[in-house]
């Protein structure tokens, strides 16, 4: 698939499924995977930090497969060369992984992501060729070690209104506050843990696009 086309899939997203077999209640990635998929997700990223590459490769090979399959985006995390070794349709990269120009050079047709905590930051992805950017921690959350500070919901409106590439916020949300995020004009929003640790994560992804769909159409 070509950038164009998965830039284009991208613009769909609402709910952004992130994976952490830590915070799944005993449950797999790849049963995870299927879920979501049964939610209605049309994407989903691959994050497991403590994986050695070759896991993570072996298990990205699993996800390919189920996510052709199903016909939904499957972005890595951090690591170009495992998403380019299983055709995998894009890499997010934080602020201490390889620079997004750099990506882009290795990787021109896949959607490069970008974790920002900053209007600078978010501008220079920006710059640099990223596809779209992330912006958070927005709350206080437990799976974004190393940012000490979490930006608050208007930092979303912010940094949004300065930019012109898509973006999606990420942290600590929960459909408890995600109102606040898609009040300050969030469409797509990653979660783990909202996710992954919910009872029933097909009917947890449903009511999740059901709120962000409320607030498209209002």
């Amino acid at each position: 698939m070509k950038r164009e086309e998965r830039i284009k899939l991208f613009q769909q997203v609402d709910v952004y499924p992130v994976t952490c077999e830590g915070l799944s209640e005993g449950r797999t990635n790849l049963e995870v995977l299927e879920e979501v998929i049964q939610g209605g997700c049309k994407i989903i990223q691959l994050r497991e930090k403590e994986y050695s590459k070759r896991d993570l490769y072996n298990l990205a090979l699993k996800f390919r497969e189920i996510t052709s399959r199903a016909g939904i985006l499957l972005i890595i995390n951090d690591h170009v060369d495992v998403a380019l070794a299983v055709d995998a349709d894009g890499v997010h990269l934080g602020q201490e992984d390889l620079p997004v120009q750099v990506a882009r050079k290795l990787a021109p047709e896949l959607l490069i992501g970008a974790s920002t905590h900053s209007l600078a930051q978010a501008l220079e992805a920006e710059k640099n060729g990223a596809d779209y950017i992330n912006i958070g921690p927005i709350f206080a959350t437990k799976t974004k070690q190393g940012v000490g500070n979490f930006l608050g919901p208007k930092a979303i409106s912010e940094i949004s209104s300065q930019i012109e590439v898509p973006f999606t916020v990420m942290g600590g949300i929960n459909e408890d506050n995600i109102e606040e995020v898609l009040a300050k004009g969030a469409r797509r929003v990653a979660m783990v843990s909202a996710i992954t640790k919910a009872a029933d994560i097909a009917v947890k992804v449903r009511s999740l696009k059901e709120k962000i769909t409320i607030f498209s159409i209002g």
